[in-house]
């Protein structure tokens, strides 16, 4: 899975948990068992076959070298997507909001043809 698609799908599991928190407050029950952030775990971390005569140390090594790529391409997602967030509150702006600026990131990053015009400019 690409950076930029990581990105649009952190931006999927964020505006779900708003949406989540938002309708928790309000008291209702949510079905929570397949959440946007379970479906992009799933997808992004690989399955990790471990050969049957393997030592603890030797499985240990192929997991972190399996699991490494995935949790650093997630933690640079959400680490991205929280200093958007973050430049546009400490600003002190108000004629956008979070819901909105993560709208504005998807749509620039579902153009990879947009995005290669903003690079150049």
């Amino acid at each position: 899975m690409e950076q930029r698609e990581i990105i649009l799908r952190a931006i999927g599991v964020l505006t779900e948990t708003h949406e989540m928190v938002r309708r928790l407050s309000d008291g209702e029950a949510l079905d929570t068992d397949l959440t946007q952030l379970g479906r992009l775990v799933s997808e992004v971390f690989p399955t990790i076959e471990i050969p049957s005569g393997a030592t603890a140390e030797e499985a240990a090594e192929l997991t972190i070298a399996a699991l490494m790529p995935a949790s650093v391409s997630l933690v640079e997602a959400f680490a991205f997507l929280f200093t958007q967030l973050a430049k546009i509150h400490d600003e002190g702006r108000m004629d956008v909001n979070s819901s909105e600026l993560l709208q504005e990131i998807a749509l620039r990053m579902s153009d990879p043809g947009a995005q290669e015009d903003a690079e150049e400019e």
